[in-house]
């Protein structure tokens, strides 16, 4: 080659990287590509996945053999999505199975079709009334799906994986079509929401916190993989039953349990390098064992343990801003928390580590921060005078000094513990319904605060420690309330609204997970947990605060994600952690701003589009 050709090379080369620089596009992965399938005719139909039903064109049906198999009207998206409305109000009724089946079962039955037969179009229609239907294809309602799922089971999705098949796991994971899978949540169902020991039918949460994956994350379904471990349960109605599905043997415990899910780690990750795993609802007592002993070796993280705790601490910045104070003032906060299990636990854990980087982040500012913490489990409040203490609440244990300073005990009651320390924030996350008694909130008005705070996260709505209702009523109407499952908001009268904000994990599962696959982090740090949660507090405007609304609006739930999994990458990025993601190495990705970052997570993000199919025979 010639010097002037080299030349030519090396200048164009250098004039690529420069318009790079400069206008930095991101050609979008998830875009508009055709896609190459292998069958035609009714097979096409009966694909979910390439099914287009009305939509399909005309020359796609002379392509794809199907002139005569649909009828003969093409229908647009909006067209479809409006016939699917109209069917979805006429059907709702009918799809009921009796008296036991609520409207909302109902709907989530007739979605559940959909996504049978046209994935693209059920996307599509949950992306478009998220607000409406999230409460159907997650909390509340999955939990009602769970307890049937037995009885509602048509077809087959996603993976099982149980104690039967220790020794085949490393070749069961290749029966699975996908070669690429992103995103794996998988349950032992022992703890689904807070209906207890459901044994396989929890692969009904696994299925819809990934629908929601898809949807406000935008994670391809195509590449997601919901996954039930089944270990046998413990549930002794299941047990007898005859039309139950699952194991009909007691649960594995000890050595013999974590060999099932070491097996289940170890075939995942060979076959799918790259994937993310995220636990879901699984008990207490293995929850943050298994979490410790996978999250420095695999892409993972346990959405009850870390996710929650986001939403929690996200929420309770805003509590502090709703103040009118700014989040630094967090340390401040004496916060009472009812329930010290996985969930209670992992709040407890993020929100002291928040409050100690706040104050410095040494060993002093640690041990200051926990003495903002009064924890009341089911004996009452826990203090180093409790025998057989959990090693995870241990270091929330109250001293006996202070408590005797405070004039109370160990095992003193919900209520004498927020009359004595009149906290500035109620936290709930017991699972027990209505533990916030009209006592419990009679006590809260002696609170020293401003502006109390009322977290009532347990889920589902029958397990809220109290309704918004009964909050504003008893303790009055400038509190600042939250839950965990979706209720409708109070008139105070007088044209004043008390908000009910919904601490859904959904805001920030999904950022974090979308975040680490973009950024290609080796592990999901706490700084990374940490950038989450504090990216959602600050999403809200200081006049939403001020007004008592301390989470955004479902509707703006892609939005929120976007902005979440920028900060995710940001912190990988910050950390060493970043590897990045198909053609975006890390140091490309290194290179990019902040507005680069938002670009690059926003042109990754599938969106429920038809793609134009090209038929290719074998």
């Amino acid at each position: 080659m010639s010097n002037f050709s080299r030349q030519i090379r090396f200048s164009s080369s250098v004039i690529r990287g420069l318009q790079y620089r400069i206008s930095r596009s991101f050609t979008t992965i998830e875009g508009h590509r055709p896609t190459i399938v292998h069958k035609q005719g009714l097979d096409i139909l009966h694909d979910p996945w390439f099914n287009k039903g009305t939509a399909f064109s005309m020359t796609e049906r002379d392509r794809l053999e199907l002139r005569g198999l649909l009828p003969p009207n093409v229908m647009s998206n909006e067209q479809q999505i409006e016939r699917f409305m109209a069917d979805l109000k006429r059907l709702e009724v009918n799809a009921r199975d009796g008296p036991s089946d609520t409207n909302s079962l109902a709907k989530w039955r007739i979605l559940n079709r959909l996504h049978d037969r046209n994935e693209t179009m059920y996307y599509k229609v949950l992306i478009a009334k998220i607000e409406e239907y999230a409460p159907i294809v997650y909390t509340p309602t999955v939990g009602l799906v769970c307890q049937k799922y037995s009885g509602l089971f048509r077809r087959p999705r996603g993976m099982y994986f149980s104690a039967a098949d220790r020794g085949e796991m490393m070749s069961m994971v290749y029966n699975w079509p996908a070669d690429q899978v992103d995103m794996i949540v998988v349950t032992d169902g022992s703890r689904i929401l807070g209906l207890g020991d459901l044994g396989v039918q929890g692969i009904g949460i696994t299925i819809g916190k990934l629908d929601l994956y898809v949807a406000a994350a935008g994670i391809n379904p195509q590449r997601v993989l919901p996954i039930m471990i089944d270990v046998g349960t413990n549930n002794e109605a299941l047990l007898k039953d005859p039309l139950y599905l699952g194991l009909q043997q007691h649960r594995l415990d000890g050595e013999e349990y974590i060999a099932v899910i070491d097996e289940f780690m170890e075939a995942v990750f060979t076959r799918w390098p790259h994937v993310i795993v995220q636990f879901e609802d699984f008990q207490s007592k293995w929850a943050f064992k298994l979490l410790q002993r996978y999250r420095n070796s695999y892409r993972m993280f346990n959405d009850d343990v870390q996710g929650t705790a986001g939403v929690a601490i996200a929420g309770l910045l805003g509590a502090v801003r709703a103040q009118g104070k700014p989040m630094i003032d967090f340390p401040k906060q004496k916060i009472v928390v009812a329930g010290a299990g996985s969930a209670g636990i992992g709040v407890l854990n993020a929100a002291r580590k928040t409050m100690a980087r706040m104050l410095g982040n040494n060993e002093l500012a640690y041990e200051s921060a926990g003495s903002q913490f009064w924890v009341v489990d089911a004996k009452g409040l826990v203090t180093e005078e409790r025998e057989d203490i959990d090693n995870d609440a241990k270091p929330f244990a109250r001293k006996t000094k202070e408590i005797d300073r405070q004039g109370l005990r160990e095992g003193a009651s919900l209520a004498e513990v927020v009359r004595e320390v009149k906290p500035d924030v109620l936290l709930g996350l017991s699972a027990v319904g209505g533990l916030f008694s009209k006592e419990v909130l009679e006590a809260l008005r002696g609170s020293t605060s401003t502006r109390p705070a009322i977290f009532a996260m347990s889920n589902p709505t029958t397990n809220a420690e109290c309704t918004p209702e009964e909050a504003f009523s008893i303790v009055g109407d400038n509190i600042i309330f939250a839950s965990g499952s979706p209720f409708t908001d109070v008139d105070l009268g007088n044209g004043h609204i008390g908000h009910c904000n919904q601490g859904n994990n959904m805001y920030l599962f999904p950022g974090i997970g979308l975040g680490t696959l973009l950024s290609g982090s080796r592990m999901v740090s706490d700084g990374m947990l940490q950038a989450a949660a504090e990216c959602l507090a600050a999403y809200m405007t200081e006049e939403e605060v001020l007004k008592g609304i301390i989470y955004p609006s479902i509707s703006s739930i892609r939005d929120i994600t976007k902005q979440v999994a920028a900060a995710v990458i940001t912190e990988a990025i910050e950390e060493d952690l970043a590897e990045g993601y198909r053609e975006m190495d890390a140091r490309e990705l290194c290179k990019l701003n902040k507005d680069e970052i938002l670009s690059y997570v926003e042109d990754n993000m599938w969106n429920p589009d038809y793609p134009t199919l090209i038929y290719q025979k074998d």
